[in-house]
């Protein structure tokens, strides 16, 4: 057990090197309010006078004292290597290495010290002054003394003080491995403790809380402490210990610890002769000792989890770090080569770093091509934009002065262009689409894949740089390509394609079952074969399917013998005009049409002019009209969609190769060229400022945490018990 503690004050060193809080260690705590008799205690168990003394504010700094017991035999062999003359000596954090034997130069130097950093007129600052006190007349204790609690500034002292002075205090007894040590002068009422309500507040319990009534004889006439120290008063779980403390003008007249210690005896004897071997400083120090020794064994266990799992965090932390550069020739090409990697593997779906929270890289773009491009031509309608009279109005314009004797190819062409036009702004909206994410990718790489190029942000910036010029020069040219595909399929409106011939055919199937249905509606009073004759004496349906160049192939490929050879070859002739054979029985419809009454078309005999006034949306069209507008709307509708599914698979594939493909390929060497280069080495590889800093800041803490692992390592089982 006894071995705990110096455990505990080499934890405490090693951990003082690197100037870190990080690991909470076990230690006391000295609370109490201003002249209280807090540094009066610890002189006590110290033996020696070490501590500026005095009336008002005197401890401006915390001051985090060890006691480290020594044997005389130890005590010789460390003289003789140290060159120490004398059995007690005391060394300070801030001085190094250097030995204090003289107890007073100790104390000017803590006095130098405090007003080095607080001022000379009544300051505080939470820095603390590490002291550690070699003696064979104490016991091992880790002692932590704090500013007495005040309410009124005086001298350079803040508005604030006392909160400054109560969040100091908060700080160290909040700690859960700190036994506090709640300072109460006698001559005062206890229910009125500073120490023991800020104890309270973070240890509500008082499971490491121990009182210490100070002043016992300085109390007034006719009392005594005796039910302050028996606990009736407020009763503390760790027990209340009385002390006698020398008073001003003991200090003054040089009295020592020692004798001081021998009159406190005296005292304790004479007043509380039932309580003196339970109170007094030699008491408190072993009581201290006992509590200590037994919070650091409970506390041992989750410190040395602790210590564990720091390590591998600082561990983890230097590494992303990385090492110093030496060869950076070398390092450079390393990380063009792994950035490049890196990219390409993110677009490929391989990289070590998945994004779990979105889609990125080659998933993003595959989501583009087959959802946002693939659903925005789906959405496009092939008519859209395009009313019946405008297909009307194509059509006349197409014919010239002349009246049609059937429907004109190039009002097919001139709409069915005008529709194609529309799928260029979706294509070319995919490929910025693509493009961005290519741009993104390489902010991903960044921060996930290739973390060395934090550590250089000017290569970094010059990666980046590379990266979006390459893709920037290649946008152009898949923009092209794209606004290619859609001219090539403007360029030639292919109506032999096998998917637009079926399409015709299956059209005429159904305008014809549509003729039949309205001749079957006939009123029965009206002979179907004498429905409507021309002046020939041929039999016209209202309306007659339009002749489609499709359905004569289909009948010149039936190969029907019952046919005149003339009908072939006129069915045959391509184009449109193979049906020119049924032109006679078209006008001849429209002169029986025309025999309709005047008002059924009050507008058939006024001129109109289509440039100029926009034929009325009311007018009824003729059944001609109807007949040759649906033709051409089912006829665009049908090229449309072959257009559409082809550029729906050709727009991928043009991005693919042109852009991602290209910029896989050339990445690389792109970034070499660029990049690898003598005169830009020094230049590109400069660490940013605080990298190198950080580094070593995070190897001190990981060596200090190897080294306080070990330490605890040592501590033997049986230690414990």
């Amino acid at each position: 057990m006894e071995a705990l503690i110096p455990v505990i004050n080499k934890l405490q060193d090693v951990f003082n090197t690197v100037g870190a809080d990080i690991i909470q260690l076990p230690q006391i705590v000295v609370v109490g309010t201003q002249s209280s008799g807090k540094s009066s205690v610890l002189e006590s168990l110290v033996g020696r006078d070490i501590l500026p003394r005095g009336t008002g504010i005197v401890t401006r700094r915390p001051l985090i004292l060890q006691l480290v017991h020594i044997d005389p035999d130890d005590r010789r062999k460390t003289s003789e290597e140290n060159g120490i003359d004398g059995e007690e000596w005391g060394k300070f954090l801030h001085t190094k290495n250097k030995i204090y034997t003289d107890f007073e130069e100790i104390r000017q130097e803590i006095e130098a010290e405090t007003e080095r950093i607080s001022g000379i007129n009544k300051g505080i600052s939470d820095e603390p002054i590490h002291l550690k006190i070699f003696s064979p007349h104490v016991v091992n204790l880790t002692l932590v003394d704090l500013p007495g609690i005040t309410k009124v500034p005086v001298g350079d002292q803040p508005k604030d003080i006392e909160i400054l002075i109560r969040e100091l205090i908060l700080k160290y007894i909040s700690n859960p491995n700190s036994i506090i040590l709640a300072v109460t002068a006698a001559n005062t009422d206890m229910a009125t403790s500073e120490a023991l309500k800020v104890a309270r507040e973070v240890d509500p319990d008082g499971r490491r809380t121990l009182a210490v009534v100070t002043k016992l004889d300085l109390m007034d006439a006719g009392t005594d402490a005796m039910d302050v120290l028996m606990g009736r008063v407020i009763p503390v779980k760790l027990g209340i210990i009385g002390v006698v403390n020398r008073s001003q003008l003991d200090i003054n007249q040089k009295k020592s610890v020692a004798d001081s210690i021998r009159d406190e005896h005296a005292f304790l004897q004479k007043k509380y002769p039932s309580l003196a071997n339970r109170n007094g400083t030699k008491f408190l120090a072993k009581t201290l000792n006992r509590l200590l020794m037994h919070h650091i064994r409970d506390c041992l266990p989750e410190l040395k989890t602790r210590i564990n799992v720091l390590a591998a965090q600082y561990q983890s932390l230097l590494n992303s770090y990385g090492n110093p550069v030496d060869d950076k020739s070398a390092t450079l090409l390393q990380l063009i080569t792994k950035f490049a990697a890196e990219y390409c593997n993110t677009i490929e779906g391989t990289a070590k770093y998945i994004e779990t929270a979105e889609l990125c890289g080659g998933a993003r773009i595959c989501y583009i091509f087959h959802e946002t491009f693939g659903r925005t031509l789906e959405s496009v309608d092939p008519l859209g934009g395009l009313t019946t009279i405008d297909v009307l109005t194509a059509i006349r314009n197409a014919t010239g002065p002349r009246p049609a004797l059937f429907v004109p190819e190039v009002s097919f062409e001139l709409l069915v262009k005008r529709q194609i036009k529309r799928l260029e702004e979706p294509s070319l909206r995919c490929v910025e689409l693509v493009h961005e994410e290519m741009q993104r990718i390489i902010q991903h790489c960044s921060n996930y894949s290739t973390q060395e190029l934090l550590r250089f942000p000017k290569l970094h910036d010059a990666i980046v740089e590379v990266v979006t010029s390459l893709l920037r020069r290649r946008l152009p040219v898949t923009n092209d390509m794209v606004h290619n595909l859609v001219a090539i399929e403007l360029a030639y409106i292919n109506t032999k394609h096998p998917d637009f011939a079926d399409a015709c055919g299956l059209m005429n199937n159904n305008i014809e079952e549509q003729r039949r249905n309205r001749l079957r509606d006939l009123p029965p009073a009206v002979p179907r074969d004498k429905s409507l004759k021309s002046p020939g004496g041929q039999s016209l349906s209202p309306i007659e399917p339009f002749p489609l160049e499709c359905e004569a192939t289909k009948a010149a490929a039936s190969g029907s013998q019952s046919a005149p050879v003339s009908d072939q070859v006129d069915s045959g002739t391509g184009s449109w005009r193979g049906m020119l054979r049924k032109g006679e029985e078209m006008s001849a419809g429209d002169r029986t049409m025309s025999l309709a009454p005047p008002s059924a078309n009050p507008q058939r005999g006024h001129a109109v002019n289509l440039l100029d006034v926009p034929v009325p949306v009311s007018r009824k069209l003729s059944a001609r009209e109807q007949r040759d507008c649906e033709v051409i709307e089912r006829l665009i509708k049908s090229y449309f969609l072959i257009v559409r599914k082809n550029i729906q698979d050709s727009v991928p594939k043009a991005v693919m190769h042109f852009l991602v493909n290209h910029v896989k390929d050339c990445l690389q060497s792109e970034l070499v060229g660029q990049l690898y280069k003598t005169t830009l080495l020094n230049d590109l590889l400069t660490e940013s400022e605080d990298m190198a800093q950080r580094r070593n800041e995070a190897a001190d803490m990981l060596k200090a945490l190897q080294k306080a692992s070990q330490v605890i390592a040592e501590i033997r089982e049986t230690h414990l018990w």
